[in-house]
């Protein structure tokens, strides 16, 4: 028995026979919220949990009925935010649950896509708080993490998480090669090049926190002891070099 079949049997009304299918594969995802009747009669006494756990009795299965087709990175079917929030929302309304989305912490970077593309990726964990109709609530975290070529990477990763957490939280299998339906291959982002960092600083002349920047970058390559060749045409290492204009421009430090 499927979505519609349990959300028609939990509202008592019967699914025409003609609605029905073998599988859930054989049907495109449909939107339209079922209904699962009113809130029970002890509602406003239901703690958070108790709540919850009869919203994981709505929700028994969701579809894998959204299809992604790659080309290379193959082809498969996958369950999106639109079709968990409309499996779970019906659900929460009937039974008084609310999520909510109560702190995010974002990491972000540029990245190159195979084809030469650049990309904002972005990691968010998100806490969640899922109030019960009593008031009472407690906490769960989940992670999502998107890109995009816009300004979207941030709220795409939001809705992953979203996602994940109904997902997770309601003992719901999840397909872990869903990313939003898109899908991209990165490519190796090369080192940026020490004659470029020289450069930099002899024509730029960068700021101090700038000079700082490019220290810590090539600690973190650990490539500070690499030489180059200097404004004097002699070899110096880059770390040195970089120490020594920064003294030169009046930096404490050189500009570490």
């Amino acid at each position: 028995m499927g979505l519609r079949e349990n959300a028609a049997k939990a509202a008592g009304r019967d699914v025409p026979v003609e609605e029905k299918h073998d599988t859930a594969a054989d049907v495109a995802p449909d939107l339209t919220e079922p209904d699962l009747g009113d809130l029970s009669k002890d509602a406003e006494s239901t703690s958070a949990v108790i709540a919850w756990s009869r919203v994981m009795g709505e929700v028994r299965a969701i579809a894998k009925s959204e299809r992604f087709d790659g080309g290379r990175a193959g082809r498969f079917n996958f369950r999106g935010i639109e079709t968990a929030l409309n499996s779970f929302g019906p659900a929460c309304r009937k039974h008084g649950v609310l999520v909510i989305q109560h702190r995010v912490e974002t990491q972000y970077r540029d990245i190159s896509t195979s084809s030469g593309g650049k990309m904002r990726e972005c990691t968010a964990l998100v806490t969640f708080r899922i109030y019960g109709p009593d008031g009472s609530h407690f906490e769960s975290q989940a992670a999502g993490e998107a890109s995009d070529s816009g300004g979207r990477s941030t709220p795409k990763a939001q809705s992953i998480a979203l996602r994940t957490l109904l997902i997770n939280n309601g003992l719901v299998p999840t397909e872990d090669r869903d990313a939003d339906a898109v899908h991209f291959e990165r490519a190796e982002n090369p080192l940026r090049p020490l004659a470029a960092y020289r450069d930099e600083v002899l024509e730029q002349e960068p700021s101090k926190g700038r000079m700082a920047q490019i220290l810590h970058e090539l600690r973190q390559q650990r490539r500070v002891g690499e030489l180059i060749t200097n404004e004097n045409g002699d070899e110096e290492s880059i770390g040195d070099f970089i120490l020594r204009k920064g003294n030169e421009r009046g930096f404490a430090g050189g500009g570490q």
